[in-house]
């Protein structure tokens, strides 16, 4: 079952994450039952917080594909319109922001133009 690193995540709590990334016995790149990693959880929702503090991490991988959804964090947020976040993770020289989803194919770019995300697509056009 879920974490609890990927409920705090998922609902935004930045103290509890902030705790919990302080324990040698958390695996921050767990994931649910579903695939979903804490840091996919948190860009879902636009906790930009909380996504911070996730990729202040060196351990974190952002372009860990979600085995339920099939998107990476980058697509979720992009296909949300969650602009900080975008930036957030198109700052980490390690996030391909080519990497489309294993759904439909669709890379960041194509989910944001899609659903009319404007600022969102100027990002990823830099």
């Amino acid at each position: 079952g879920p974490t609890p690193l990927a409920w705090a995540a998922l609902n935004g709590h930045e103290g509890i994450v902030k705790t919990l990334l302080n324990r040698d016995d958390v695996n921050p790149n767990s994931t649910n039952r579903r695939g979903a990693t804490p840091l996919l959880l948190a860009t879902i929702h636009g906790h930009e917080g909380v996504v911070r503090m996730l990729l202040e991490r060196g351990d974190i991988d952002p372009n860990k594909l979600s085995t339920g959804y099939n998107q990476t964090p980058l697509v979720q947020a992009a296909m949300h319109g969650h602009e900080a976040v975008v930036k957030m993770l198109l700052e980490r020289g390690d996030i391909d922001p080519n990497m489309p989803d294993t759904l439909c194919n669709l890379t960041p770019l194509v989910r944001a133009a899609r659903n009319g995300h404007e600022a969102v697509v100027k990002m990823l056009l830099e």
